[in-house]
């Protein structure tokens, strides 16, 4: 069987910093392309220092870095700039999110990059986008949540709107960022030219992107979706219920022949018969009555009773898992989603498997997020012929 990866023979320079390019830069990595990430000589990135640290190094940059080399350069002198340039030669991709016309400023704007390599595929994440009157906005993954329009939907009706509890705002517009460069990929190697693009991802796009029918419901009739709590609005039914041992679980009874099964399963066949329920629509009508229902069932068992039943009936079904339970779960385990890796000190960290699966060439991890710079003589050497005597002297100016 062959085992080469997808994207090996891509590579990628990664000049974004946190979150959203990084994050489109690990999934190019577990795929097989070479991903340099270029970091500020100093500190580096600063996920390094984020969240929950292994000595003096956040296990998120072990996870979110894995598979790539790093290596520093300081892209705001002019000897850096170059250096820059030299790897765009080199490469297929490169990826970026800071604000729009940093990289202009620097001189490693798209026409300088498209000058030195016509083919450079030129992949930009931002707040707004790198056109219209928001472009030159800082924007954050929270601010772009809530401009997309999440963060109105979140929570309940009652209350101020929540978040959800990660980046996602970053994370869906790194996934959108992988997409379109992949696209602008495959354009180029069907064009004879092997011309290059620009490929824009805006974070408040990106969220947009996933609200459903919200704008064309209210063009046609001005209704405004509001936050519903647990609800799915127009869906029925679908809603997290109480079980009797406290715990609570999340049944997903919409389609009509689903909805018809559980019903029968919790013992309303009346409600399961009545023409009246027989449609989404009918049942989003009634959604109120529906629900009691069913938590009127769920309340007289325990969760795993109500899973155990619902699972017989084939009526989709869950807990809400914590990350302990994640952990614990066989099927996490079989899917070969908890990997095991090992420290620089030889302790063992537990880090998300790949996604997606792939049956013929599937994504692995090689190695965890690096140490600052540990790749320079290995890029500088390789691709730019760099000297150790030139190595030394850029260390010593803080070029790298």
């Amino acid at each position: 069987m062959d085992r080469r990866k997808p994207l090996q023979g891509v590579r990628v320079l990664e000049l974004g910093n946190l979150v959203a390019a990084p994050f489109a830069g690990k999934l190019f990595s577990e795929f097989g392309a070479e991903v340099i990430k270029v970091e500020e000589p100093k500190n580096g990135d600063p996920l390094r220092n984020w969240r929950v640290m292994h000595h003096d190094t956040s296990v998120w940059w072990y996870v979110q870095s894995r598979n790539k080399k790093s290596v520093t350069i300081n892209m705001r002198d002019p000897e850096g700039q170059d250096i820059v340039k030299s790897l765009i030669k080199e490469a297929d991709v490169v990826i970026e999110n800071f604000k729009p016309g940093t990289l202009e400023r620097w001189g490693l704007g798209y026409e300088e990059m498209k000058a030195v390599n016509p083919s450079i595929i030129l992949t930009r994440i931002s707040g707004y986008g790198q056109t219209g009157p928001y472009k030159e906005k800082p924007g954050f993954g929270s601010v772009a949540e809530a401009i997309g329009g999440l963060r109105y939907l979140t929570g309940y009706p009652d209350q101020p709107p929540v978040r959800v509890g990660i980046a996602i705002g970053d994370m869906i517009a790194g996934l959108y960022a992988v997409i379109g460069t992949l696209m602008a990929l495959r354009a180029r190697d069907k064009d004879a030219d092997r011309q290059g693009q620009v490929v824009d991802v805006a974070l408040y796009e990106a969220v947009f992107s996933l609200l459903e029918g919200i704008l064309p419901e209210y063009d046609l009739t001005g209704q405004v979706r509001e936050r519903t709590g647990t609800t799915l609005p127009g869906i029925a039914p679908s809603n997290t219920y109480k079980c009797a041992d406290g715990k609570h679980v999340v049944i997903g009874g919409n389609g009509d022949r689903i909805f018809e099964r559980l019903m029968t399963a919790i013992g309303r066949e009346d409600m399961a018969v009545n023409p009246a329920y027989a449609s989404n629509q009918g049942r989003a009508d009634h959604v109120e009555l529906i629900d009691e229902a069913i938590e009127a069932w769920t309340l007289q068992h325990t969760l795993k009773e109500v899973q155990q039943k619902l699972d017989e009936a084939s009526v989709p079904v869950g807990p809400i898992f914590g990350i302990q339970d994640i952990v614990e779960d066989p099927h996490y385990q079989a899917r070969d989603m908890l990997k095991e890796v090992t420290l620089p000190g030889g302790e063992k960290l537990l880090v998300p498997g790949i996604v997606p699966k792939l049956s013929h060439t599937p994504g692995d991890i090689e190695w965890n997020g690096p140490t600052l710079g540990a790749h320079n003589e290995e890029v500088y050497s390789t691709y730019l012929g760099l000297t150790q005597d030139e190595l030394s002297r850029l260390k010593e100016r803080g070029i790298i």
